[in-house]
C-alpha cells in the first residue's frame, strides 16, 4: 500500500477529489461522500484533513473496521496509529479486565485457563461477534448452521460446566479436555460471550439449554441423556425449560398445568400455559413442570415433551431482543408417553429445585461480565470525548461515577471468584447445601451493581446513552435489559430474602448481644 505524507494529503481538498487522515490511515472518500449517513457536506469539509480526532468523538471504532479497507489507499509515511480495537486480545483499559488478566496474582487460575479465554476469545471474535449484533438488531432468528458451529466448537457443552455431559462432544474450546475442565473454566466461557453485549442473541443460543439439560442428565432416563441430549449439545437441536407459569414465577410450588394419566395408562394428558420461556419458539423439547398430585410442592412431576400436536409457541416481546425465542407456551391435551416422566411421579420438585443455585451462579457471571464491558466502553469514551477544551475524563464529577462502577464491581467480582472456588472443592450436592444462600444473596449484589453501572454510564455518555445505535449503543441496550437477569433465576427480592433465612438457619441459639 502506498505511503504519502500529511502534505500530499492536504492537496486532496475538493469536492471532486478529496482524501482524509483517520489514524495515521489516508481514506479516498470522493466516492463515498454522497453516501455518508450524517450527509455529504459535513464529511466533504474534512478533505484533506487529519480527521481522526473528530471522527471517534463520533464513530465507533467498528465503523472503520466495516468501511475502512475499501477506502483506505495508503498510509502517512511518517507516524503510527494511536488507536486499536481491543476486541479480540486483552484489553488494557483500566478494570476492563479481570484482575488475573490484568497481571496480578490469583490462586485460582492457571495457565489452562489463560489458554481457555485466548482461544473462546479469537473464535468469538471471528465467529460470533457481527453476527451476533446482527441478530440483536434485527431481531432475527438464529440460524441453525450458527447453532451447529457453536456445536461443533463445543460451546454449549463448554457453557453447562463440568460433568459427564462433556464427552457428548468431539471437543471442547481450546482442546481441553473434559476432566481438567472446571467451574472457573465455565466462568470464562459465560464472561467471553457476555463480552458481545447481545443479551437477547446470547440468550437465543444458550439460555434454553443451560438450565434443561443438567434436569435431563441428572432424572431423565437413559434415551434423555444419550439421544437427546448430545443432538442439543451439538446444536442439532433446542431444548428448553418450561416451569414458569402466569399464575406462579417465584412460588414455583404454585403451579398449574396438569398431566392426567389416560384411561389406558400409557400416557399423561398435558393442559396448561407456560410463559416467558427462553428459546421456546423453535424447541423441539420442553422439560415441563406439570401437577400430577395435590397442591404444593408435593404434588409436582417432571416431564420431557417433544414438540408436537397440541403445542402452540408465540413470541413475546420484552426489553430485549426476540432472538432470545422468549415464548408463551400452551398444551392442549397433548399426549406424552409415561417413560418420559423425569425423576418419579410427583418428586419433581427436587427437579426443579436441583440446578437453581448454579444457574444463579452463572447469571451472576454474566451480570458481571456485562458490567465489565460497560465499565470499559466509559473509560474509553470519557477519555476520548472533548469537553470544555479537556477531555471528559480529567472532570471530578466523571471520575467519581467511574470509581463508584469500578469499586462496585470488582468487590462483587472477587466474592464471585470466592464462590467459584468453593463449588470447585465441593461436590454439586455439597455446595447446594452449603453456599445456597450465599449465592442468593451475591445474585442480589450482582442486580444492585448492576443497577449502579447502568445508571452511571448513562449519565457519563448524556443522550448517546440512550440512543440505540452510535457511540453509546451499548450503553443503552445494557441499561435497556439488565433488569431481565436479575428477574429471572430468582427475583432480586425473593434472592435477599433466601439468603437471610438460609443464614438463620444455621444461626447459633446460645448467640447473645
Amino acid at each position: 500500500m502506498k505511503t504519502f505524507t500529511r502534505d500530499q494529503v492536504s492537496k486532496h481538498n475538493q469536492e471532486t477529489d478529496s482524501w482524509i487522515i483517520i489514524d495515521h490511515k489516508v481514506f479516498d472518500i470522493t466516492r463515498f461522500a454522497p453516501l455518508h449517513p450524517g450527509g455529504e457536506k459535513i464529511l466533504l469539509q474534512y478533505g484533506g484533513t487529519d480527521a481522526t480526532d473528530d471522527f471517534y468523538s463520533l464513530h465507533r471504532s467498528e465503523v472503520l473496521e466495516k468501511y475502512g479497507p475499501r477506502l483506505q489507499i495508503g498510509t502517512l509515511a511518517s507516524g503510527s496509529e494511536k488507536f486499536r480495537s481491543s476486541f479480540n486480545s486483552v484489553s488494557v483499559v483500566p478494570y476492563a479486565e479481570p484482575s488475573y488478566w490484568r497481571g496480578l496474582h490469583s490462586p485460582y487460575y492457571n495457565q489452562s485457563h489463560v489458554e481457555y479465554r485466548k482461544a473462546l476469545r479469537e473464535f468469538v471474535h471471528a465467529e460470533m461477534r457481527e453476527y451476533a449484533e446482527e441478530c440483536e438488531t434485527k431481531s432475527a432468528v438464529i440460524s441453525k448452521d450458527f447453532l451447529k458451529k457453536l456445536g461443533d466448537f463445543g460451546l454449549f457443552a463448554a457453557a453447562i460446566g463440568p460433568g459427564p455431559h462433556l464427552k457428548f462432544v468431539d471437543k471442547l474450546p481450546g482442546n481441553i479436555k473434559p476432566e481438567n475442565f472446571d467451574y472457573f473454566h465455565e466462568l470464562i466461557t459465560h464472561e467471553e460471550v457476555s463480552r458481545l453485549g447481545t443479551p437477547g442473541f446470547q440468550d437465543g443460543c444458550f439460555g434454553g439449554k443451560n438450565i434443561s439439560i443438567t434436569p435431563l442428565m441428572v432424572f431423565g432416563n437413559e434415551r434423555m441423556r444419550k439421544e437427546i441430549v448430545p443432538k442439543s449439545l451439538k446444536g442439532l437441536c433446542k431444548t428448553c425449560l418450561a416451569i414458569t407459569e402466569p399464575f406462579a414465577g417465584s412460588d414455583v410450588a404454585g403451579i398449574r398445568t396438569t398431566a392426567v394419566k389416560s384411561p389406558c395408562g400409557n400416557y399423561y394428558i398435558v393442559n396448561g400455559v407456560k410463559k416467558w420461556i427462553t428459546e421456546a419458539m423453535n424447541a423441539q423439547y420442553f422439560i415441563t413442570a406439570v401437577r400430577t398430585g395435590g397442591p404444593g410442592k408435593g404434588g409436582v412431576s417432571m416431564l420431557l415433551i417433544e414438540r408436537g400436536e397440541g403445542i402452540n409457541t408465540k413470541l413475546i416481546k420484552t426489553a430485549y431482543s426476540t432472538s432470545a425465542e422468549t415464548s408463551l407456551v400452551t398444551f392442549e391435551d397433548v399426549k406424552v408417553p409415561v417413560e418420559n416422566l423425569m425423576a418419579k411421579e410427583n418428586e419433581g420438585f427436587r427437579a426443579i429445585m436441583y440446578n437453581f443455585n448454579h444457574e444463579r451462579w452463572y447469571i451472576v457471571v454474566i451480570m458481571l461480565s456485562r458490567c465489565r464491558f460497560i465499565l470499559e466502553e466509559c473509560f474509553k469514551w470519557a477519555s476520548q470525548r472533548q469537553i470544555f477544551g479537556k477531555p471528559l475524563i480529567n472532570q471530578a464529577v466523571i471520575q467519581e461515577k467511574l470509581a463508584k462502577m469500578a469499586s462496585s464491581l470488582e468487590s462483587c467480582y472477587s466474592w464471585l471468584e470466592t464462590i467459584t472456588h468453593q463449588m470447585n472443592e465441593m461436590s454439586f450436592e455439597e455446595y447446594n447445601a452449603k453456599i445456597g444462600g450465599d449465592i442468593a444473596l451475591l445474585k442480589y449484589q450482582a442486580a444492585m451493581v448492576s443497577r449502579i453501572i447502568a445508571d452511571e454510564s448513562v449519565q457519563i455518555f448524556g443522550g448517546r446513552g440512550v440512543s440505540s445505535s452510535g457511540m453509546g449503543k451499548y450503553i443503552e441496550r445494557f441499561q435497556r435489559t439488565i433488569k431481565i437477569p436479575g428477574v429471572y433465576g430468582g427475583s432480586t427480592e425473593i434472592m435477599a430474602s433466601l439468603g437471610v433465612r438460609q443464614a438463620v438457619r444455621s444461626f447459633p441459639k446460645d448467640a447473645k448481644l
